[in-house]
């Protein structure tokens, strides 16, 4: 008898124990999906986080196509953007579109992994490699979108790229080379300054050859990205407002029929924080409710 209560007791408290140490359940994002994909175009494997928007199982949209972001930096920014428009599509207050976030490459450190896809030309003077977004470009184009578009009900005539900071130098850049791709850009923080203002250059050459630029492009940034030496909510060199400024009013200047540009500073934000601020001013501005 002594045996079998030690023996009980022992099971009991080990299979307590068991529980005790068992990790609860994550939590779980409502109307999303993830797609891993291994890239032909550079041998790397990326998740596709896709959430579909409240309306898109009602029966009587059956028949409905429905605009899509497409988020870089999508560990980061597809969270800010389901928590943003959760509210605003069921209240009716955003015209419903579908989410896919596009993260760093599995198995790689995020801040290389963006580094390298997310800036159009090698410099020096950085960490880790770059110059890798016509590879990347490539491997959306020709991969992962006709992925996405093939399973989902997408119109592929309302595709807007969403881009912080290098995100915002890669959405710029994809304006300006290969602008058929993307119907309109949210762009905040775009890093207008990488390689010495590359893409001043690129913009006054597209400009040489061409009479329009069909597309409707968002940019904020936040004015503690300013330059302000000796105050440390600014930045001490880089005046990333003036560069937005200065881009807007470029693009602006050759009065592309097709071109509509919206530039705004968010106030009292930082590099680190202007993102959500910018988003759903963009939001708002290109998926209004109908």
């Amino acid at each position: 008898m002594r045996f079998a209560w030690l023996l009980a007791a022992t099971l009991f408290f080990t299979h307590a124990a068991s529980q005790a140490q068992e990790a609860p359940p994550a939590y779980q994002v409502e109307w999303t999906n993830v797609h891993t994909v291994t890239s032909a175009q550079n041998g790397r494997t990326y998740d596709l986080y896709v959430k579909l928007p409240p309306g898109y199982t009602d029966p009587k949209n059956v028949g409905k196509r429905y605009g899509v972001l497409y988020l870089t930096d999508g560990d980061y920014t597809f969270q800010v953007a389901s928590g943003v428009t959760r509210l605003a599509h069921n209240q009716k207050r955003l015209e419903e579109f579908i989410l896919v976030g596009l993260p760093t490459a599995k198995g790689e450190n995020g801040m290389e992994s963006r580094r390298r896809d997310l800036t159009p030309w090698t410099t020096t003077g950085l960490p880790s490699a770059s110059g890798g977004a016509q590879a990347y470009l490539d491997f959306l184009v020709k991969e992962a979108m006709p992925l996405v578009e093939k399973t989902y009900r997408i119109d592929p005539a309302r595709r807007t790229l969403v881009g912080q900071s290098y995100g915002g130098l890669f959405g710029l850049w994809v304006l300006l080379t290969q602008p058929q791709h993307f119907s309109s850009y949210i762009l905040t923080s775009p890093s207008i300054w990488y390689k010495d203002y590359a893409l001043r250059t690129l913009e006054a050459d597209y400009a040489k050859g061409h009479k329009d630029l069909k597309a409707r492009l968002y940019m904020m940034t936040g004015s503690f990205e300013a330059a302000k030496p000796g105050d440390a909510r600014y930045n001490k060199n880089r005046d990333m407002v003036a560069d937005q400024q200065d881009m807007a009013k470029r693009l602006r200047a050759h009065k592309y029929p097709g071109l509509q540009v919206m530039a705004e500073v968010s106030q009292g934000t930082y590099h680190e924080t202007t993102f959500p601020v910018g988003l759903i001013h963009g939001l708002q501005w290109l998926y209004p409710a109908p």
